[in-house]
């Protein structure tokens, strides 16, 4: 199948505008790689600090120059329920590179907070930033130069990508990312979010609400909406950084710890001992890029990935923008109904047949490229297959010819949409994205009075008051990474969701962040130029009529053009920046990047 002529478009233009940093980043690469085992050129000194506390069988193995050392890098803590699993995949490692001739250390664990815990709390001033933390925990795990390639071990909103961009930063290690996989399926999604709306509207109370928080977030393992976490698994498959078919595997199933064992066997196949050297930094290309926001868009993934993916592509050296998204957006079909885009999770997802169907629709479709680097040794090509035990050996066999569930896992013949529901706005608001694939095409066109907010407390607290009983654009504004880090507001979803149930039209419109599980009411995000920076959204009063227009891709206030441009942007309001951690992340607010190139404080990727 010849590739779409859009999806080919985005990818030559992609690569032009990557002219000059990505030759520069393969080329930083190619040097570091050098031509042996690094810890090669460490004095014996060195050495001996690096493997003292190991075994002798590790310490022989590691005095030559064939055995392979493998770095574990891990985002394990027993709070995060995504990443409890961890604690037992070291010695699983361990003992899979012993048995292949190789050995294996904990280089280093990277923080690895929940959006789930911070929603609406302060300390979710601190969650973006911790992207860029964990790239840097990610380098610092890998800095001594012991290894010939990494595992990283991770699964959850910001972890995920900073341990991506951290490994990008080591380009030229051979890389393989291992999952642990989403918890069973609890409460319905869906179930949740009407008990969320009842709370909110003071119809149950809290211990009613807790009860059904727990029955949905219940065991260890991934929550099991298509939010950011789930997201990034998809990403990590369809960018070929995982072993094929292991993303959504249950923590519990007899095929994790194989699938963990095979991510040892695959990475050391890829190092330059084993003759087929593949540096984390080739496999991650334009063309893997492009793989990524294609499957992104198919699968109605996370609005966080505008950031996120960009600051991924970056480390390597490649430039994308959110003209990018949306031009894939307006070619890529959603293939998937996975709440918020529907009322399955991603258990009933990988059980209709999953990636490995979706990434074979795509691929069949000319919309993904076959033709990449990946882990896998081949082409995207075998991410189509699925794992399974055989007696006690891992066999991959192909997707199902058919949609398990055709409510859940479409095709592209048959797709749930036309477009993949991630697109662009502009107007003299700035630009912003918004999601459509889980807003409903009656509520994609809002023009409406603004009700304008510096806080999200004072909007809730309108709301309780009953003051928000009308059609209105509520505008959030000094959320943006400079002033105070750029919070998820997703705690608005369920009050702004009653309104909308009520039958006033409502929008969103912030210069902050939504959840990777932003829902039915529309929410124009990542405002940038931010107002923290004078951008234009700083502009807008009370009354204001605002225009969000998801179909035309425009946002506008609807204002007298000479107006307009006399007014000036009012100041921040004086916020706290302490507390909780937020006094140490002073240099990143004032140091950090606009939301279209990432939101990042990296200066130094490429």
């Amino acid at each position: 199948m010849s590739m779409n002529p859009v999806v080919a478009e985005v990818t030559e233009r992609i690569v032009r505008r990557s002219a000059n940093s990505r030759p520069a980043y393969l080329a930083r690469l190619k040097k570091a790689a050098g031509s042996g085992p690094h810890r090669g050129v460490l004095s014996c000194g060195n050495l001996a600090h690096g493997f003292a506390a190991c075994p002798d069988r590790d310490k022989k193995a590691l005095t030559g120059d064939e055995a392979v050392n493998i770095a574990i890098v891990s985002a394990y803590n027993d709070m995060l329920s995504a990443h409890q699993p961890f604690h037992r995949f070291p010695e699983i490692i361990k003992d899979a590179a012993h048995r292949n001739g190789a050995v294996a250390q904990f280089a280093g664990g990277v923080p690895a907070m929940c959006d789930g815990v911070t929603q609406g709390q302060p300390g979710m001033e601190l969650s973006l930033f911790s992207r860029d933390v964990i790239a840097m925990a990610t380098a610092v795990s890998l800095s001594h130069n012991m290894f010939d390639a990494a595992l990283c071990l991770g699964v959850c909103d910001k972890i995920v990508p900073g341990l991506l961009i951290g490994a990008l930063s080591f380009g030229h290690l051979p890389t393989v990312f291992v999952p642990a996989g989403p918890m069973p399926s609890g409460l319905p999604n869906k179930e949740k979010a009407r008990i969320r709306q009842l709370f909110a509207k003071g119809e149950i109370d809290k211990d009613e609400l807790l009860k059904a928080e727990s029955r949905s977030y219940h065991s260890p393992g991934t929550c099991t909406f298509y939010g950011t976490a789930n997201s990034n698994q998809m990403l990590m498959e369809i960018m070929g950084l995982h072993v094929p078919g292991s993303a959504f595997v249950n923590p519990t199933s007899t095929e994790r710890d194989p699938l963990t064992r095979e991510a040892v066997r695959r990475v050391i196949l890829l190092t330059r001992q084993a003759g087929n050297f593949t540096p984390i930094g080739e496999v991650i290309d334009e063309k893997a890029i492009v793989n990524g926001l294609v499957g992104l868009l198919a699968s109605g993934g996370s609005t966080n990935h505008a950031l996120h993916l960009v600051a991924i592509a970056r480390a390597a050296g490649i430039r994308i923008n959110w003209d990018d998204f949306s031009d894939l957006s307006a070619v890529v079909p959603l293939l998937a109904r996975v709440y918020p885009n529907g009322t399955a999770d991603v258990n009933h997802f990988h059980a209709a047949g999953g990636l490995a169907f979706m990434i074979r629709e795509l691929l069949d479709a000319g919309l993904a490229h076959e033709d990449v680097t990946t882990v896998a040794g081949e082409g995207l090509r075998a991410y189509t297959q699925a794992p399974m035990l055989e007696g006690d050996q891992l066999v991959w066999r192909d997707a199902p010819a058919e949609s398990g569930d055709h409510t859940i896992l479409g095709t592209v013949a048959k797709p749930f949409a036309p477009d993949g529901g991630l697109k662009l706005l502009s107007g003299n608001l700035g630009r912003g994205v918004i999601k459509t694939s889980a807003v409903k095409p009656e509520h994609r066109f809002v023009e409406a009075p603004a009700v304008v907010f510096d806080d999200q407390n004072d909007l809730m607290t309108a709301f309780q008051a009953g003051e928000l009983e009308k059609d209105l654009v509520a505008v959030i504004r000094f959320q943006g990474p400079h002033v105070n880090g750029m919070p998820e507001l997703h705690k608005l979803t369920p009050s702004l969701g009653v309104l909308q149930d009520k039958g006033f039209k409502v929008a969103l419109v912030t210069d902050g962040r939504m959840s990777g599980a932003s829902g039915k009411v529309p929410a124009a995000i990542h405002i940038t130029p931010e107002c923290g920076r004078g951008g234009p959204m700083g502009k807008v009063r009370a009354g204001d009529m605002i225009r969000l227009d998801a179909e035309h891709g425009t946002l506008e206030a609807l204002v007298d053009p000479a107006e307009w441009e006399a007014r000036t942007c009012e100041a921040p309001p004086e916020t706290p920046t302490y507390g909780l951690g937020r006094e140490l992340f002073a240099p990143f607010r004032a140091a950090v990047g606009p939301a279209e190139e990432g939101a990042t404080v990296l200066g130094g990727m490429a």
